[in-house]
């Protein structure tokens, strides 16, 4: 309405409507943290999904619920069941039928006792011999009948959940006809799936004819074999979990519940199945243990639900190469963990789309990792733990924000690309937009309108950063240090003097060029060894990429040298204590820096006796400077001697 006025304000009716689930700043701040303490950069990222933003619920939560589930189903009966229970159902039999025999006189009622008495102890062999007996009793013959209609009915129910009265089902000859007609015609489709054929019209005649076997609709053979085989499964691995006596007793006894033409066509249908769904657990049997009888369909249940939650529990590990959490099934969460614990795998799915859609994260073949744009933040905060430990003085203000121009304007410009720290050119920005949009006011500008001035970089200072990446520096508790050092040096010369070029070099038993990503992912070197000559190496060719530039050296170490490169084959050597030929290549590359004109100073962690002489007399020798400072004040000490170091000698 014309004349009204509107005031916005922030929102106080509850939660942030537009707010994304969790605070992912504070989230990639807490995996930050983690690293800079010295924390591996892969592991904090998996904790933050494991334990969840703030500690709750993460996968570790809904991990241990599955396993206490699974707990529980294996306390949930006893699997022999079903023949305990067809025992007793024949005992009843017997009972009933020997009464009535005791009631009649003749040969042939002393005859048929004779035979009652010479039964298997075996269940399922007394149930195989009894087939043909001419029951006195009727209601000794309507027992035996339940024993066998029974185990039908729990066999059928459990493999196709059509059947609901599975028990009425089994006993009716034409029930049993259509069944059996049913199962032909599915295992002709499966052989004909698995030959790879065209089966899309002989599935829906299947469909048409046999569909009320199957209330889940599958919607092609592939769901139908889904269903199917995990239901297979699941009775092959309640045999597996029997004993061999046990095992035996039940085969015999489905053998004979179901007949010959049944179990002919059932056992060629798990052998599709198997071969079709070779990934499924198949052999695995499990110690199922409970006073509580189970029926056949009721052990195979507890089997096929264990067999769920592992399932679950190993994509909720997250352990594999690549694994992410859309490989967590929610629908098996919300059906075996609740619907609470869906929603939080749906939460913390949201948690890592939202850190990749801001660009915090990024995904690569072994999974997550830091995006630059998170490394930048990480780096500030590294920079910024350093510079509230230097006292004021005149170094100025260093957590600049914008890094200005990187060196000298060339007159040229190109397309903006994510990351680039160069000034907008606003003239071409403008007329690019014009050009797309067509002439008019306001002018509507898009991401790819934008262009930046393009520069030419003049180096003023060639600064290596060599860090010792060696198994005692985690061990004795100086990674952590050394990555915030690193990370913030490599912060402050982006920012305050991008002008200025570095190259990190980590070194072990061999040394290698890191960029700040993969220095904050660098893991320690397990291999023993602390190859400084190799590292030195490297220094010196970037600083010979750079010649109008003042070379500066930082070398940050706890060890003496104990590997250098072998002259002939160029492999690392390794030997403790070290060798006089691993010092004095270490020292040929001393003097070939000295040389050059660069300034050495090195930083030594710890009070090892041969690391200090040995570091003494690299710095007498070059003209450089040895610290000895404590873990907390590293990063201080080589950010100030950095910030001295770069005005230089030229």
């Amino acid at each position: 309405m014309a004349g009204n006025r509107f005031r916005y304000g922030q929102w106080r009716g509850g939660p942030d409507p537009l707010a994304p689930p969790y605070d992912v700043r504070a989230a990639v701040d807490a995996v930050g943290a983690e690293v800079l303490n010295g924390g591996s950069l892969r592991e904090a990222l998996r904790d933050l999904l494991r334990r969840g933003p703030d500690g709750r619920g993460g996968l570790e939560d809904l991990a241990a619920r599955a396993r206490r589930m699974r707990r529980e189903a294996l306390r949930r009966g006893d699997l022999d069941g079903t023949v305990t229970r067809a025992r007793a159902l024949l005992d009843q039999a017997l009972a009933a039928e020997r009464d009535e025999l005791r009631g009649r006189d003749g040969d042939d009622a002393r005859f048929a006792e004779a035979v009652l008495d010479n039964l298997p102890r075996s269940t399922a062999r007394a149930v195989s011999e009894l087939a043909g007996y001419d029951w006195a009793s009727a209601e000794a013959r309507q027992t035996y009948q339940r024993i066998l209609d029974g185990l039908r009915g729990e066999v059928l129910e459990q493999r196709f959940a059509g059947l609901r009265d599975a028990a009425r089902a089994a006993a009716d000859p034409e029930a049993q006809r259509q069944l059996a007609e049913m199962m032909r015609d599915l295992n002709d489709l499966l052989a004909r799936h698995a030959r790879s054929e065209d089966t899309t019209d002989a599935f829906a005649e299947f469909m048409r004819r046999h569909g009320r076997f199957f209330p889940e609709h599958p919607r092609d053979v592939e769901e139908l074999v889904d269903v199917l085989a995990r239901r297979a499964a699941a009775g092959e691995r309640l045999m597996r979990s029997l004993s061999d006596r046990q095992r035996e007793e039940l085969g015999g006894l489905m053998r004979q519940s179901l007949g010959d033409r049944l179990a002919g066509e059932l056992s060629q249908l798990d052998d599709h199945l198997r071969s079709l769904r070779p990934d499924l657990n198949w052999q695995r049997g499990e110690r199922v243990r409970g006073d509580q009888p189970l029926g056949y369909g009721e052990a195979a249940g507890a089997l096929d639900e264990i067999a769920e939650l592992d399932e679950l529990l190993d994509s909720l590990d997250q352990d594999q190469a690549g694994a992410t959490l859309d490989d967590v099934d929610v629908d098996a969460v919300a059906r075996t963990l609740g619907r609470d614990a869906a929603d939080d795998v749906r939460r913390l799915r949201d948690l890592e789309r939202e850190l990749r859609r801001q660009g915090w994260v990024d995904r690569d073949a072994d999974g997550l990792t830091l995006s630059p744009k998170a490394l930048r933040r990480l780096a500030g905060t590294a920079l910024r733990r350093v510079f509230a430990d230097l006292t004021a003085g005149p170094r100025g203000q260093h957590d600049l924000r914008t890094a200005g121009a990187a060196g000298e304007v060339s007159g040229s410009s190109r397309p903006w690309e994510y990351g680039d720290e160069q000034p907008l050119d606003v003239v071409r920005t403008l007329t690019r937009a014009v050009r797309r949009a067509g002439p008019g006011v306001p002018v509507p500008l898009a991401v790819e309108d934008f262009e930046v001035v393009e520069t030419e970089r003049r180096a003023s200072a060639a600064v290596v950063l060599c860090v010792d990446l060696s198994y005692s520096m985690i061990s004795q508790g100086r990674w952590g240090p050394m990555k915030q050092t690193a990370l913030a040096l490599s912060h402050l010369m982006a920012t305050r003097f991008p002008q200025d070029a570095l190259q990190i070099v980590g070194f072990g038993r061999e040394a290698m060029p890191l960029t700040q990503q993969e220095l904050a992912a660098a893991e320690p070197d397990m291999q023993q060894g602390t190859n400084l000559q190799h590292a030195l190496r490297l220094a010196g060719r970037h600083l010979r990429r750079h010649p109008g530039a003042e070379p500066v050296v930082l070398v940050v170490t706890d060890g003496e040298p104990t590997a250098h490169l072998d002259p002939e084959d160029g492999e690392a050597y390794f030997h403790w204590p070290p060798l006089p030929e691993t010092i004095e290549a270490t020292i040929r590359e001393v003097d070939r820096l000295t040389r050059y004109g660069a300034t050495l100073n090195l930083f030594m962690l710890g009070d090892d006796p041969g690391l200090r002489r040995f570091v003494d007399a690299v710095a007498r020798r070059s003209k450089g400077r040895m610290f000895t400072p404590d873990l907390g004040d590293l990063g201080e000490y080589v950010v100030s001697d950095y910030l001295r170091a770069r005005h230089g000698r030229r």
